[in-house]
């Protein structure tokens, strides 16, 4: 079976349809790329979504894509199924176009909803999310197959398409998996600080700001902390963790390199806001801190505990205090921080990989 993995997605920002790809392939799938990079992340998308005045210079960028995208098409071919990446809003209208309906079947990535991440970073004005709304709703029709990654994501879908609707766990791309560093015989190291690390683009469903208020609370423990990225809260939680000299802020980490990094600390954060979108989860850096061989410690959510179980330490959303407490606990008990780390790794190697990740997927086009 061949299928072609389409659009204007980039896996170095957006790993999800990375994993998608590398599963389907491991399945056996003859799998080939039909991808030009929009160019744009999420914030820039929504912003220009968001902002009518703004939308030209997306139209403009999507059609200079747009036009690559069919000349490559046309030379690839027809395939057996066609997976349009993450951020697909407007790319499954053009593979609809390009692939007749009943001929070939269109799946969407559907990993956030337009209307719902404008909400998380405080975009959602009346107006707005109408147009929004009107914009998910188009792709949803649009696509024969949607993919979503948690159970409540698939709830949240008009009912009309939650019968189409896949419920496909985010995982880890294999370079993950490649950099865990654990070794399954080795003692814990007594030594040494706590070494923790958060990465993301401080988007309120990260909580960032919690994590800056729970580092604050630590402030000359034996932890030292690496916080990657840059966005929205970055200043907040800045102003929250000043108390700490422990902390380095980076930018970023290209994505090539950020396996091993992540892999070279004892604690992976995962997210700790309290909004209706981290609530329903289970962020990328979860899986793939876990791939990684880290601790990880994230915000206790219904999805995150159901994928987790005890491998991980969950604390209440936006708990700044919990969060703390957690982090003293295995800066002072390195067999719980050991423990932690192989349990982590074990389910990321069981349940995690591309392979696994895509079974419901392969199961869905028979």
């Amino acid at each position: 079976m061949r299928i072609i993995i389409f659009g204007t997605y980039d896996t170095s920002a957006h790993p999800r349809i990375a994993s998608i790809a590398e599963g389907l392939a491991a399945r056996g799938f003859d799998v080939a790329e039909c991808n030009i990079p929009l160019g744009l992340d999420t914030a820039a998308r929504v912003d220009m979504l968001a902002r009518p005045w703004k939308a030209g210079g997306l139209a403009a960028r999507l059609a200079s894509r747009w036009l690559g995208l069919a000349r490559m098409a046309r030379r690839m071919g027809t395939p057996d199924a066609v997976v349009v990446g993450y951020l697909g809003h407007f790319d499954v209208h053009l593979a609809r176009l390009l692939y007749r309906r009943g001929r070939v079947p269109i799946v969407l990535d559907h990993l956030v909803s337009a209307s719902g991440t404008a909400k998380d970073r405080r975009l959602d004005g009346g107006p707005r999310q109408k147009v929004l709304r009107l914009i998910d709703s188009a792709a949803l029709h649009a696509a024969d197959v949607v993919l979503v990654d948690t159970e409540e994501h698939r709830e949240l879908l008009p009912e009309r398409y939650q019968a189409k609707a896949v419920v496909v766990p985010v995982g880890a791309p294999e370079p993950w998996h490649a950099a865990a560093g654990v070794d399954p015989d080795a003692q814990a190291d007594e030594s040494g600080p706590l070494r923790l690390v958060f990465y993301g683009l401080f988007t309120p469903l990260q909580g960032t700001p919690v994590i800056g208020e729970a580092l604050g609370l630590i402030a000359g423990a034996a932890v030292e902390v690496t916080m990657i990225g840059h966005g929205q809260d970055e200043a907040a939680a800045k102003r929250a963790a000043a108390a700490n000299q422990s902390v380095r802020w980076l930018d970023w980490v290209p994505a090539a390199d950020l396996p091993a990094v992540v892999a070279e600390h004892d604690v992976c954060l995962g997210i700790f806001g309290t909004g209706d979108k981290a609530l329903r989860v289970v962020p990328n850096k979860v899986y793939q801190g876990a791939a990684a061989g880290c601790a990880v410690i994230t915000s206790d959510t219904a999805p995150q505990r159901r994928v987790l179980g005890d491998a991980a330490v969950l604390v209440p959303p936006g708990d700044a205090g919990a969060l703390a407490a957690a982090l003293l606990r295995l800066a002072d008990d390195r067999q719980w921080l050991l423990k932690l780390r192989h349990a982590a790794r074990q389910l990321a190697a069981e349940r995690f990989t591309p392979e696994q990740i895509v079974e419901p997927l392969v199961a869905k086009l028979g």
